[in-house]
């Protein structure tokens, strides 16, 4: 039973000493402690615990008549439903705390946040992220440097995974840093492709969603930016739409975008 007073959300000791006080009906500390396996010390600190949760209390015993004129400190359980006003109070609290607790958590969720992950691992990691993204994902990328880092076993997972959550993908594309026969706009696919002017090369990847954008670098720099802001991803969409209008569209695989 005191693993189910454990579960109810007692600390093992309370709850072996509490068993002992409860059982006994009238006990010491001393005796309590013993039963529960604790220190006599440690009695009179989980006997104090569990007098201010209410669950136990001190009677006084009157002096005896063998001469001892001193009174004894016994303890007593108090009815076990105390548990359960317990828990009732805790609910109270937690009705009035939890919207205040969430409160702070939104307003801290609205502060822009930037994450620096290093390395193969790291420009993974950022990647795979996007995952959770809602469509369309707008994407400037340069192909030739994601098949360096994270690698081309980790892009070929991306995008079945994307194509799995049919997730479109909406990229901007240079053809100096593109990969020969590679992934041009297909309905299959979930992606729609345009090639960047010449004049522009794009040696990283930006991924832009409504409220991240994750920035990819090249192997040689080997690192992923995570940038978590509503105001930035608005901006980085902007960009986006600009380079978007100036940009060809790409050849088409299969029957067309989705």
């Amino acid at each position: 039973m005191w693993q189910r007073l454990i579960e109810a959300g007692l600390d093992p000791k309370d709850a072996h000493f509490y068993m002992a006080v409860l059982n006994r009906g009238r006990t010491t500390i001393a005796s309590a402690a013993r039963e529960a396996h604790v220190s006599r010390t440690n009695g009179y600190d989980i006997a104090n615990r569990l007098v201010a949760r209410g669950l136990i209390s001190r009677v006084e015993t009157a002096a005896g008549d063998d001469g001892d004129r001193r009174s004894q400190s016994h303890l007593v359980a108090n009815d076990p439903s105390q548990l359960l006003e317990e828990w009732g109070e805790r609910r109270r609290v937690l009705d009035d705390l939890v919207p205040q607790l969430r409160a702070l958590f939104s307003a801290s969720r609205s502060r822009p946040m930037v994450r620096y992950l290093e390395g193969p691992a790291g420009i993974r990691t950022a990647l795979f992220e996007t995952l959770g993204w809602t469509s369309p994902i707008r994407g400037i990328l340069s192909m030739r440097d994601l098949m360096a880092a994270p690698g081309q076993a980790a892009m070929s997972e991306y995008i079945n995974e994307r194509r799995s959550r049919k997730l479109v993908l909406h990229v901007v594309r240079t053809r100096g840093h593109d990969w020969p026969q590679g992934w041009p706009t297909s309905s299959r696919d979930w992606r729609v492709v345009r090639h960047a002017p010449s004049e522009y090369e794009f040696t990283m990847t930006t991924l832009i969603g409504t409220e991240q954008v994750v920035t990819l670098s090249s192997a040689r720099e080997s690192f992923a930016m995570v940038v978590e802001s509503r105001e930035y991803a608005e901006l980085q969409q902007n960009f986006f739409s600009v380079l978007w209008q100036v940009s060809a569209p790409g050849e088409v695989n299969e029957s067309g975008p989705p």
